[in-house]
């Protein structure tokens, strides 16, 4: 895929600010165990070789990137599991962009950011995605 081109921002001001990703293009940042394969902790890495896909998870994962979307796998495994993770990757067809190692573990995310970030909890089903209004948290005006 050819690098995406950002769209430069300007403050109020004018100021030069962090640049925003073309309009209709999503960066997907997607766990990796219990959301597209099995949930495999890091106290058993033997187990992160052998897994397999879930197959709903490798289709849908494929259309965005075809779509060009980024893909970014964004993980609780440690740097010393980026091999076994980047060849199970890549054996089982996953097409990405970025993978990060040593999400914080535990759950209960709080992102907070700058930019326009959406929130999709996994629960068993991988699909494409569709807008629903629901209760969330916000920061007081």
């Amino acid at each position: 895929m050819a690098s995406i081109e950002l769209k430069e921002l300007k403050s109020e001001d004018g100021e030069i600010i962090s640049p925003a990703l073309p309009d209709g293009v999503k960066n997907y940042l997607i766990d990796i165990d219990g959301t597209v394969t099995e949930d495999v902790p890091n106290e058993e890495p033997e187990r992160m070789a052998t897994c397999l896909p879930f197959p709903d998870a490798l289709e849908v994962i494929k259309g965005w990137y075809a779509e060009g979307h980024i893909i970014t796998f964004f993980t609780s495994r440690v740097e010393e599991h980026r091999v076994v993770t980047e060849t199970w990757l890549k054996e089982h067809g996953f097409p990405y962009h970025g993978l990060l190692m040593c999400k914080p573990r535990g759950g209960n995310y709080h992102w907070i950011d700058n930019h326009i970030v959406r929130a999709t909890r996994y629960k068993g089903k991988f699909t494409n995605l569709v807008k629903k209004q629901e209760e969330i948290e916000v920061f007081e005006d």
